[in-house]
């Protein structure tokens, strides 16, 4: 059977961003159900990609990443092979963390960390020079305003827009 996510489900995937690693039981016991169906629930979330994996959130200063900087891309030729050639490249580039196409007079926002203005200068040195970049525009993150690296989770109106079996 396959339907939307109800309340217990966005209530699920609400407490296993606060705490990926929490118990199955425990997790049962904050959404307020018993644990096997809770289990059946969160495999069922996995299976159809909603939960799409679990993950560490590393403090990027603790690792030696101080440096947060936007780079904004444009391409000579927005053609869908050029495209893909250019996000084949960015997967490539372990500085970039996030890439984006957009839409106006940027075609890809890369959001980056680095260890040291150093790298940073090396690394646009690097983007500039790459196959089919027109131009390339960066800014140095200043502070983070917000940083809320999970996804928003409407508990209280009880309803999401993903389907999946029950």
């Amino acid at each position: 059977m396959t339907g939307r996510l109800d309340a217990i489900d966005l209530a699920i995937l609400d407490e296993l961003q606060a705490d990926g690693r929490m118990t199955n039981v425990e997790l049962a016991r904050r959404v307020g159900i018993s644990a096997p169906p809770c289990l059946r629930r969160v495999r069922a979330l996995e299976e159809d990609g909603v939960i799409a994996g679990y993950r560490a959130l590393v403090e990027t200063r603790a690792v030696g990443l101080s440096v947060v900087f936007f780079v904004f891309v444009k391409l000579d030729q927005q053609t869908e092979t050029e495209l893909a050639a250019f996000g084949a490249r960015v997967g490539d580039w372990k500085i970039v963390r996030e890439c984006w196409t957009v839409s106006g007079e940027t075609d890809f926002i890369l959001k980056c960390v680095a260890p040291d203005l150093d790298a940073f200068q090396s690394f646009v040195t690097e983007l500039t020079g790459a196959p089919n970049v027109r131009n390339v525009r960066s800014s140095l993150a200043m502070k983070a305003v917000k940083d809320e690296p999970l996804a928003y989770v409407d508990r209280a109106a009880g309803h999401g827009n993903a389907t999946h079996a029950h």
